[in-house]
């Protein structure tokens, strides 16, 4: 791919017309690395290093640019000096024995995405569903934050909120209003539904899909959790 296509994955339009997106830094290259070993697919992608990464060990094709380069290719402020043009890619598209999915609708901040990316890596057993209207994936401020997550948790894009009640038995969300968290009908469902930070998800659609309402206990103090903090404490109580 040429170094103008490459700098326009910075875009989501363009990420979508090449069906690539940007992996950049030491770590992430790593994860990608190892991700290759079990998904033929990534090994696809291809490495763009300045010198100091010349001799960096690789199964990738590898191509030498300048720092010059790297900086219009990059989108950090201080590009370390390597960066990775990634296929898109899936992971098993049918879901495992005992896998539980997350559900984010429209969802705006790529830190969080990345973040709750993170948590499912971590403890396993779940995949991601994105609505439409929600953060693109892979923004290159979610693959950071994804801390290669993003190559270890299923995703699936523009899931309609109207399709769970077919795919799912026993929908869960949160609400101020519902039992609390250790309750034993929590860990029974099989999908979380959570929602935008500022609007959370419509009442009318949570009443269709018939979800249980769970809240996460808490001082009062404050009016509400962060999003990714949120996820974070139901993922852990459905994995303790």
């Amino acid at each position: 791919m040429k170094l103008d296509d490459i700098k326009k994955l910075q875009q989501k339009k363009y990420r979508n017309e090449f069906q690539h997106f940007l992996v950049e830094g030491e770590h992430l290259v790593l994860e990608l690395q190892k991700a290759a070993q079990h998904n033929p697919a990534l090994n696809q992608s291809e490495l763009l290093v300045t010198e100091a990464y010349e001799n960096w060990a690789s199964p990738f094709k590898t191509t030498l640019i300048s720092s010059k380069q790297m900086a219009q290719v990059s989108d950090t402020k201080t590009p370390q000096g390597i960066l990775a043009v990634t296929p898109f890619f899936s992971l098993a598209q049918t879901a495992a024995s005992q896998e539980r999915a997350i559900y984010l609708h429209e969802i705006q901040d790529p830190g969080n995405l990345g973040t709750i990316l993170r948590s499912l890596a971590w403890f396993g057993g779940f995949r991601c569903l994105l609505s439409a209207g929600s953060v693109d994936p892979y923004n290159t401020k979610v693959v950071r934050a994804s801390m290669g997550a993003i190559f270890h948790v299923p995703l699936e894009l523009d899931v309609d909120i109207h399709s769970l009640g077919t795919r799912f038995h026993a929908i869960a969300c949160l609400d101020m209003q519902g039992k609390p968290l250790r309750d034993a009908q929590f860990r029974q469902c099989d999908c979380y539904v959570f929602g935008n930070e500022a609007r959370g998800v419509p009442h009318e659609d949570l009443a269709t899909l018939k979800a249980q309402a769970f809240t996460i206990p808490g001082s009062g103090a404050i009016e509400s959790l962060n999003l990714a903090s949120a996820v974070n404490l139901c993922v852990y109580e459905l994995t303790r």
